[in-house]
């Protein structure tokens, strides 16, 4: 048993020092080579050279083709970052843009507002009879009848068949009062009948809506001497109305005789009504 143990022990020494043999001599090998490597350098031989500059080549191109790649997607990268980072700044531009447009028709809106209302408290001033102004709130439009619906009521003393002007104009008169709102009956409504004197001839008539801006003279003399551009204003022979609101002018189509109004009853935003106080016995 003990001669084995010593056979076994003897051959893997021998197995050991046969391995570590082989790594020196393999180090050896590689200094040599590596020393005829170097060597080569100081001499020109041709064949060595193509065939060093045949290496060198195919590795600078080789590298260059495995670079491509990498190359390549970077270059993509970059272009789809900035494609982004424009997108970005163009979505960026276009919603500032928008905004400032927005701000501008706001801007644009309220001074058109501040202008309508700056004229109406001017025509409140210029009346002789206390007036108040109110704001438009609802235009109730169908082909014949046309009222429009403002903020004021019996809060602020507004009565049934108070005259409603524009820019000191007759547009028409209030028919229905609430707390906070006021139904106005316009000129244009096949409803509204009011009493009018013709200027210069003096002749009075009555002023009839037509559904548009365009009223029909009723009980007009038949000796009637008005002419084209003749001025009409409110009579005041109904006692309620104050005489001599402008209310439009006459105009002529097909041989008959109409009259113009002088506001836009489509286009109103704030309006005057004149108050008056009820006569006491």
């Amino acid at each position: 048993m003990e001669t084995s143990r010593d056979d076994f022990i003897i051959a893997v020494r021998s197995a050991f020092l046969k391995k570590g043999a082989a790594q020196r001599f393999s180090l050896l090998a590689l200094i040599i080579i590596s020393f005829i490597l170097l060597s080569l350098d100081f001499f020109k031989f041709k064949p060595i050279d193509l065939f060093r500059s045949f290496t060198k080549d195919l590795i600078y191109r080789g590298s260059f083709i495995a670079s491509l790649p990498f190359k390549s997607v970077n270059s993509s990268i970059i272009i789809i970052k900035d494609h982004f980072i424009l997108y970005e700044n163009y979505e960026k531009i276009k919603k500032e843009l928008n905004l400032i447009k927005t701000e501008k028709r706001e801007s644009k809106f309220l001074k058109t507002q501040n202008k309508e209302l700056k004229n109406a408290i001017k025509d409140t001033l210029k009346q002789e009879k206390e007036s108040i102004v109110a704001k438009v709130l609802l235009d109730k439009k169908s082909p014949f009848l046309k009222s429009v619906v403002i903020n004021k009521g019996t809060k602020t003393n507004l009565k049934k068949g108070m005259a409603v002007l524009h820019r000191g104009n007759m547009i028409g008169r209030i028919v229905e009062v609430n707390y906070l709102s006021s139904r106005v009956l316009l000129l244009s409504d096949l409803n509204s009948k009011i009493p009018v004197k013709i200027e210069p001839s003096g002749d009075n008539a009555i002023v009839s809506g037509a559904g548009n801006n365009i009223g029909t003279l009723l009980f007009l003399p038949k000796k009637s001497m008005i002419e084209v551009e003749n001025l009409v204003f409110t009579s005041g022979t109904d006692g309620i109305f104050n005489e001599g609101i402008p209310v439009g002018k006459i105009i002529k189509l097909e041989d008959n005789f109409f009259v113009e109004f002088f506001e836009d009853l489509n286009q109103l935003n704030y309006v005057n009504i004149i108050k008056y106080e009820e006569e006491k016995n």
